[in-house]
């Protein structure tokens, strides 16, 4: 029976896989090929383009608050990205111990990332601006404020995730060697930065991939929480991305452009992040 099953698999395989196929390449694969063909073009709809070669990168990088918005995100990825691994890893390494209620917590700090960003935004809004009411400020008041404002928010809402990550690798650990360890009278702190820490390496190869692609791709927080205000000083570059193709006439295939960028941007980040935190993995 399961050498059939297996002869049938192998004989259909391609029939079960076309439509998911079809939909990667109809909503993926040919949109983006357009795109980075729409980025050498001056258009204001996809028949009427023309093309102009690189004078959208140009106007591109010639753009000051896409170099600003730049600046802000990479900033606000580097302290997000170290303090939601290093409150989650925390947070998880206490959820695996013997506490009680241990199960509701780990709802409790799950439960933010559950809430879309749009709904975060004005709720954290509406927080923000209570606490800054007194001293007659608002969150939209200066870049500053955004900023950590924005730091906040995704750190509420992404500790959690990447909790339950952390927590499931601590939990494959091998006890083996743990026990071992306490038997040479390893130290707390021996315990945890030359053998835990090491072997949960994968785990935060997987978490610090996502908080950098997570902090970089930021835009419905960033919209709902401060709108880039004031004057664009709290931008991220996919709002920014956002208002040069919607806001600015004329600028489509500028936008177009950014978002290239934007896209190589985080690829290579990315990549070298991966790079960076495979190559300190070790096996078990």
């Amino acid at each position: 029976m399961i050498t059939m099953t297996g002869k049938t698999i192998r004989r259909w395989w391609a029939l079960f896989a076309l439509p998911t196929f079809a939909a990667f390449v109809i909503g993926f694969v040919v949109p983006f090929v357009m795109g980075v063909y729409l980025s050498f073009c001056n258009f204001t709809t996809v028949t009427d383009a023309e093309f102009v070669g690189l004078e959208n990168y140009t106007r591109a990088l010639q753009d000051g608050e896409f170099l600003r918005s730049l600046v802000f995100t990479t900033l606000m990825t580097i302290v997000t990205t170290v303090v939601i691994n290093v409150a989650a890893f925390a947070i998880a390494y206490m959820l695996t111990k013997k506490i009680k209620g241990s199960t509701i917590f780990r709802s409790v700090f799950f439960m933010p990332n559950l809430i879309g960003g749009i709904i975060l935004g004005y709720i954290w809004l509406l927080l923000l601006n209570g606490v800054l009411a007194h001293w007659s400020r608002s969150i939209t008041y200066s870049g500053v404020y955004g900023f950590w404002g924005i730091v906040i928010l995704v750190c509420w809402q992404q500790i959690g995730y990447m909790m339950i990550i952390y927590i499931a690798g601590l939990q494959s650990l091998p006890t083996d060697v743990l026990e071992a360890a306490a038997v040479d009278g390893a130290t707390g702190s021996q315990t945890m930065f030359k053998i835990i820490v090491p072997l949960m390496m994968p785990s935060i190869t997987v978490c610090s991939f996502l908080t950098v692609t997570n902090g970089f791709k930021l835009f419905d927080q960033n919209l709902a929480l401060t709108n880039g205000a004031p004057s664009n000083t709290s931008e991220g570059i996919a709002l920014n991305i956002y208002r040069t193709f919607y806001g600015r006439v004329g600028w489509e295939g500028v936008g177009q452009a950014k978002a290239v960028l934007f896209f190589v941007l985080v690829a290579v980040i990315a990549v070298i992040q991966n790079k960076l935190t495979t190559s300190k993995e070790v096996s078990a």
